[in-house]
Formats: C-alpha cells, sequence, structure tokens
C-alpha cells in the first residue's frame, strides 16, 4: 500500500515549525533583512528548539531524527524566509554533518554539542575564487610542518563564515599529489580565530540578505596536524557525498519558498480588486496560480522521493539532483508569476513576494547549477562519461 502521509511525528515538527515561522520569524525578518543584519536571536530560538541537532543521535546533543526532519523544517522555514532556512541548512548539512559522518570520535565529541544546540554554526570552505563548480580545480594548499598543517589560499561565498558564533571552518586544500599525477585533495578543520585566518567583509547580495556570506583568505594558518578530517587525500570524496544530501535539503527550502508564493497569492487575490471584481475571479490569475500549486506539489514529491531513498540507505544520487532541479525551478518560476500576480507591489520590498523574487535566483546555482544537476542526471542515466 503506497501512502504518502506523514508520520505523527514528522507531522508534529512540521505543525511547530510552521508556527514558530509564522508567529516568530514573519513579523521580524523583513527587517533584518533590509538592514543585512543576521538575526541572531532568531537563531538562538532555533537552537533551544533542537533544529540544528535535528539529524543527529542524542549522544552528540542531537535529538536522534534523520535528515528527512531536518528537510520538513527547511520546508516550513522558507515558506516565510530563505535566508533564515540556508542558515539552518548550511548549519547543519556543511557545517556538522561532515564532523558527524567523517570525524574521529574526539572530533565528534568537541566540535559536535554546540553545533547541535545552535550555540555555535560551522561552515564548509569548498569554493574558490576560480573555481566555481569544478571543484577539482582547488588551488588553496596545506602541508605538513612540524606536525601542523600549514594552509594558504582562499575561498568564496561560504555561508556561516563570519558569525560571532562561528566556531569552525572545514576547508578542502590540495595536500599532496595522487599516483596518478591529480591533486590530492583533504578536509582539514579550521577554527574560527586561528591566526592566518582572515574573514574577508560580507558579500553585498541580491538576496539572502538576513544570512551570513563571506570570502575567507588564509595566510601560513596553522593547525595540528589531527584536524584533519576523515581519510587522507578523501576530502574531494567526501565533500560529494555531503552534497548529494545537501540538495535533497535545499529542494525542500525551494519548496518551501515555491510554497510560501503560493500562500502570499492566495491571500493577494482575495483581497486585491480590479475593474470592480477581485482579481481571484479572474481566470487569467487563477490559471497562475494553479501552475504554481503544481509546481510545488511535483517538487515535494521529488524530494520526498529522493530523501526516502536515502533514508533506506539506497543510491538517490539521480534523486537528489531531479529534486533540486525539479525545486529551484519550481521557486524561481513562482517568484516570478507571484510577483507578476502582485504588480507593482510585488516589486516593493515591504511585500514577501519580492524578497522571495530577490532569494529564488540563488537555489539555481548554489550547491550545484542547473546545469551540473543535469549533467549528474545524464550520468546516472548513462549516457553522459
Amino acid at each position: 500500500m503506497i501512502d504518502f502521509r506523514l508520520d505523527e511525528e514528522y507531522e508534529d515538527l512540521r505543525n511547530t515549525v510552521r508556527d514558530f515561522a509564522r508567529s516568530e520569524v514573519a513579523p521580524v525578518i523583513g527587517e533584518f533583512y533590509e538592514r543585512e543584519e543576521f538575526p541572531y536571536e532568531i537563531v538562538a530560538r532555533m537552537g533551544e528548539m533542537g533544529l540544528f541537532g535535528l539529524p543527529f543521535p542524542e549522544d552528540y546533543g542531537g535529538m536522534g531524527g534523520d535528515y528527512f526532519a531536518l528537510c520538513l523544517a527547511l520546508e516550513e522555514l522558507a515558506r516565510v524566509d530563505s535566508s533564515v532556512a540556508i542558515t539552518l541548512e548550511a548549519g547543519v548539512s556543511l557545517g556538522a554533518m561532515p564532523i558527524y559522518r567523517f570525524g574521529t570520535e574526539e572530533q565528534k565529541r568537541e566540535w559536535l554539542p554546540a553545533l547541535c544546540e545552535g550555540r555555535a554554526l560551522g561552515a564548509f570552505g569548498l569554493t574558490e575564487p576560480g573555481g566555481g563548480s569544478d571543484a577539482s580545480a582547488t588551488r588553496t594548499t596545506a602541508t605538513l610542518d612540524n606536525g601542523e598543517w600549514v594552509v594558504n589560499g582562499s575561498k568564496s561565498f561560504i555561508t556561516n563564515s563570519g558569525t560571532d558564533i562561528t566556531r569552525l571552518i572545514t576547508v578542502t586544500a590540495v595536500t599532496g599529489q595522487k599516483p596518478d599525477g591529480g591533486k590530492e585533495i583533504s578536509a582539514i578543520i579550521v577554527p574560527s580565530g586561528t591566526s592566518g585566518l582572515t574573514v574577508q567583509p560580507k558579500y553585498s547580495k541580491v538576496g539572502w540578505n538576513a544570512s551570513d556570506t563571506h570570502g575567507l583568505t588564509f595566510d601560513d594558518c596553522r593547525v595540528p596536524e589531527g584536524n584533519l578530517l576523515g581519510e587522507r587525500g578523501r576530502g574531494y570524496a567526501q565533500f560529494l557525498s555531503i552534497l548529494d544530501e545537501g540538495r535533497v535539503a535545499i529542494a525542500a527550502l525551494s519548496v518551501g519558498l515555491a510554497q510560501g508564493c503560493v500562500d502570499e497569492c492566495l491571500r493577494y487575490v482575495k483581497e486585491r480588486e480590479a475593474f470592480g471584481r477581485k482579481i481571484g475571479e479572474y481566470q487569467s490569475i487563477q490559471f497562475k496560480i494553479a501552475d504554481m500549486e503544481l509546481r510545488t506539489h511535483t517538487a515535494r514529491l521529488a524530494y520526498y522521493q529522493a530523501a526516502a531513498k536515502m533514508l533506506r540507505g539506497e543510491r538517490f544520487k539521480k534523486e537528489a539532483a531531479i529534486a533540486k532541479l525539479a525545486a529551484s525551478n519550481a521557486a524561481m518560476d513562482n517568484a516570478r508569476d507571484a510577483t507578476q500576480i502582485f504588480g507593482g507591489y510585488g516589486f516593493m520590498n515591504e511585500y514577501p513576494v519580492g524578497r522571495f523574487y530577490r532569494d529564488a535566483k540563488i537555489l539555481e546555482i548554489g550547491e550545484g547549477t542547473s546545469e551540473v544537476q543535469r549533467m549528474l542526471i545524464a550520468r546516472e542515466l548513462g549516457v553522459a562519461g
């Protein structure tokens, strides 16, 4: 029997996060967004609720849930605001998850409790100024010297890297050469405040303006040899597996934004009048909203399936790419249609759809562009090398 209803525990979580997003995030986040200010109070409340610890065992300070629980929370947050949602997504999937997946027991005990409780944030430094989607083009280096890694290089567009509660950045760096002549890329934990690590001024961004994003430079930045995360030379492969999971999370976030566009439009078309009628009475508006709901519903099913395969331990690379591609497209298309329905008001920052429009585009770029997703799908189908 096929049953798409959520278990009671998932449903309770979704309702709890939905209430939080509507009552505590929605009334104030617009002001943070316009000031380009990180919402520390909201993040602290999310930590108190256990959202940063959702997919981690209780032994490490987590909630004992799973990755799908995180996805449900991300969807509900993004229905109201994507800056808050991406702070959670990056903090969990890019900050804490690599420690949990690949760290030693000592590293897990040292870092995970604070990350799970939201008292600290972690970041992952992969992208470089000349790298973009080609992560194998890493130029940052790390060499061993008297029991320490000496890191030199730079990273770009790193989420959660410069907040007052950022505690670590996991960095991919070239640590040698493989037997085939290729780069040996490893992952190394660099604690915040380490000498030689410089957090560049925050970016001036089109969207996600209440989230934290910086470039990083490393100038003879020294950390203990024991800060190697996982196996030496496996840093790139480790991160690819983290990206597969992260794409399901970004798909959930994208679905939330798409659904938020539907929510706002449903309210607006019942109030706004044109030519003596509520605009929701016009078939052109009805069809546009129907298409928005169609995209959202389809994208949600896609990320549900990808998450289900992930939790069963099955290969889910293709499904993750499909979900990310479908959901980011839905978010972008819905944001454009919602702005059109709102007309001139949709172009004003005081209305959520204007913020949604600014936030949607990055979903087609971050954690693998739409072109990369198509490439991955083709590879999984066996029609690409």
